[in-house]
């Protein structure tokens, strides 16, 4: 299936037949997928009706479809045969010899070219659906009826020629994507007791230990359970540097093992690996249209059947109303109605999508839809949630300053015997710093969401968090306001430890911003960003130190969850369009809120995968301005695209209009803007280069 006219078509004859709930044509996949409660073999028959094969997928679902050579494929043979006969008729045609067997020689090449587009034309006239194949058989038909064998024969030659090359060019860029299955190798080896064995991937469980030997894919998502190796991710996360892995770390399906045995504890099953997951919502992003190819769906709407009826007017009126020859008004209706099919304009759009979409997959991005990535080059403000962002994510304690007699590990041991029970990474933190010291025991812990927590210690209710949380305890700090401030404009975060009346200390706590954090915003800012903020729970000094390090624009600050939302809100409504980037998991609500989701670390989070708009398969920052970069290229080209496709009508009709124009070069035109369109979509497919230049430094506003 080349054509997105003619999928366009199959899909709502296919949605049409009784007991099919609903049928969706992924054309950048050459998918269809279909939800009925009648036999497969009904709607198989249907697609073959039209002139097309289908293969249902779970035969085919984790191997490679099978190549077939040229001479055994009917369509392509067609082309072939009926190449050749036309070659012998124009020849035989040119030196005036067998006048009679040149007819012959012209309808059998018409017969042969035009065979599978008269099939699905016809078909397509009983469901009075005209696709392309109806407008080039009527087409041919018309010049054999006015006596034009060889302009006929050229319709048809060209025709199939133009349509076994798009089909190729199609199949190519759909390969692509389909090779991101065809990773994983459909067997692994597996112990199970003292044994050893080879099994398919479907068979394998959650539990199973899977041998991977150096050199070979990993089948599985798993846990390293043993053995030391480096492995390659570039297919997961589009890194070229292998990743050392050792008992403990985690592996993906489609990796390859570089050097070293390692024995795989599986963590789901092959239908549930990120791989798979990675394929799957890769496809459907491919399904969805993006705004340009809705327009482009309802000028199509309404172009065809005007340029139809248009043709028919050409072909009768001057012969009824203004009684000219018959013969040549119905000829110019011929070409007419050649020029007017819409397969270049249509096509124009998903060819683009389909191939910018594959392209960031193999980086390491995970687009899902051509929507998003559009919207994606026309943005002009970020957010940034900063833990886990813009910073490493992994605090690290700095500073204990105690105030009421403790001794440092006393009260390092009360701080993180509450801690212990938090998955906040700050507490996290805390206890790493205690690590050895015998932890008090605390009960009754309880989580007070955007002011820390509070437990019982020794009958006592102890408390540790923010400034915030003891002020709304009544605790007077001006006494500690000069060691606050201080740790503050560090960019430290501090925590208060005490109880209702008493405060003990402070803990200082620091979360490292990421080597490239700094880089990767002064690319943002060359790639046309016009407003870079950030969004932090972090009090007011921290915030402002790290978006004075990172030139960031502006911030905010002391947020609660729900507050994000509500600032991501501002801002879009301030900038009109906003792209939110976190991890994902705890910052979802903001990213739901956003223009544009950004979710980093896709590889380790089922979450990030399912939440986000666009998935970051690692923490690579640097991939934002490789998107906006590949969004304005998309952009471009699919202008590029629909300008073409509409100007090759335009110019074709006037020469038309001039007396200069004929059928078989009305042919040439319509598949040679097809495969031009399709080319220009697929140079999309090529790696685009994201360099980084660091800018001069710009302050950052309050």
């Amino acid at each position: 299936m080349d054509c997105g006219d003619c999928a366009a078509k199959l899909e709502k004859r296919i949605a049409n037949i009784p007991g099919v709930k609903s049928a969706i044509f992924n054309f950048g996949a050459g998918k269809l997928m279909v939800e009925h409660a009648i036999a497969d073999s009904a709607i198989v028959k249907v697609v073959k009706q039209a002139g097309y094969g289908a293969i249902k997928e779970n035969k085919t679902a984790r191997q490679p479809l099978a190549e077939t050579h040229w001479w055994k494929n009917v369509r392509t043979l067609a082309t072939v045969s009926s190449g050749v006969t036309m070659t012998i008729a124009t020849v035989l045609d040119w030196l005036g010899i067998a006048e009679g067997f040149v007819v012959w020689l012209y309808a059998l090449t018409a017969i042969v070219g035009g065979f599978h587009a008269a099939k699905s034309g016809l078909y397509g006239l009983r469901s009075l659906s005209l696709d392309m194949n109806f407008l080039m058989t009527a087409a041919i038909v018309g010049a054999a009826v006015i006596g034009e064998w060889s302009e006929g024969a050229a319709v048809a030659v060209l025709f199939s020629f133009g349509n076994t090359l798009q089909t190729y060019t199609m199949d190519k860029t759909r390969k692509s994507i389909r090779s991101l299955m065809e990773l994983a190798p459909p067997e692994a080896l597996v112990r199970r007791g003292k044994e050893e064995v080879r099994l398919h991937v479907e068979d394998i469980v959650v539990g199973d230990i899977v041998i991977v030997k150096p050199g070979d894919r990993i089948a599985m998502d798993g846990i390293v359970h043993s053995g030391v190796s480096a492995v390659n991710q570039a297919t997961i996360t589009g890194e070229s540097i292998p990743v050392e892995k050792t008992a403990g770390d985690m592996v993906y399906a489609g990796t390859v093992n570089e050097h070293g045995a390692l024995e795989i504890t599986v963590t789901k099953t092959a239908e549930n690996s990120t791989l798979a997951k990675i394929s799957h919502l890769v496809e459907e992003a491919q399904a969805q249209k993006a705004p340009s190819q809705q327009f482009v769906d309802v000028f199509a709407k309404y172009y065809t059947p005007l340029v139809l009826v248009a043709a028919a007017g050409v072909m009768v009126l001057p012969w009824l109303v203004f009684q000219q020859p018959f013969a040549p008004w119905f000829y110019n209706g011929l070409v007419l109605l050649v020029i007017s099919c819409p397969c270049a304009l249509v096509i124009s759009t998903p060819v683009s999508i389909v191939s910018a979409i594959g392209n960031a997959s193999r980086q390491g991005v995970l687009i899902k839809g051509g929507a998003y990535l559009e919207e994606m080059g026309s943005i002009k403000a970020i957010a940034f949630d900063k833990t886990g962002t813009l910073t490493q994510g992994r605090p690290v304690v700095t500073d204990i300053v105690v105030t009421n007699g403790y001794s440092e590990n006393d009260f390092l041991a009360m701080a993180a015997g509450i801690e212990k029970w938090s998955e906040h990474p700050l507490g996290q933190a805390i206890v790493a710093r205690a690590k050895g010291l015998k932890l008090q025991p605390a009960t009754h812990f309880k989580a007070l969401v955007g002011r820390g927590a509070q437990a019982v210690i020794d009958g006592q209710t102890m408390y540790i968090g923010n400034v915030r949380l003891f002020e709304d305890l009544d605790h007077d700090l001006a006494p500690y306001g000069e060691v606050l401030a201080d740790l503050e404009q560090q960019g430290k975060t501090v925590m208060l430890l005490g109880t209702q009346n008493r405060i003990f200390g402070m803990i200082a706590v620091a979360d490292t911003l990421r080597n490239e954090s700094r880089e990767a915003i002064n690319a943002l800012h060359r790639a046309g960003m016009k407003h870079i903020t950030m969004l932090t729970g972090d009090n007011d000094r921290v915030a402002r130190a790290i978006a004075k390090k990172l030139n960031l624009d502006s911030f905010y600050s002391e947020l609660l969850p729900e507050d994000k939302v509500a600032a991501v809100k501002k801002i879009a409504c301030d900038y009109g369009k906003l792209v939110m980037v976190g991890d994902g998991v705890n910052d979802a609500p903001s990213l739901a809120v956003a223009t544009v989701g950004v979710a980093m670390g896709g590889a380790g989070s089922d979450v990030a995968l399912e939440t986000a708009d666009v998935v970051l398969m690692t923490d690579d920052l640097d991939k934002l301005a490789y998107i906006i970069k590949l969004s304005h290229k998309t952009v471009t080209i699919i202008k590029e695209n629909i300008a073409f496709a509409i100007s090759i009508k335009i110019i074709f009709l006037v020469l038309l209009a001039f007396g200069m124009g004929n059928l078989w070069l009305a042919v040439l035109a319509d598949m040679g803007a097809s495969l031009l369109v399709t080319f220009n979509g697929m140079r999309l497919m090529r790696r685009l280069p994201f360099p980084l230049r660091v800018l001069p430094s710009r302050l950052a506003e309050s």
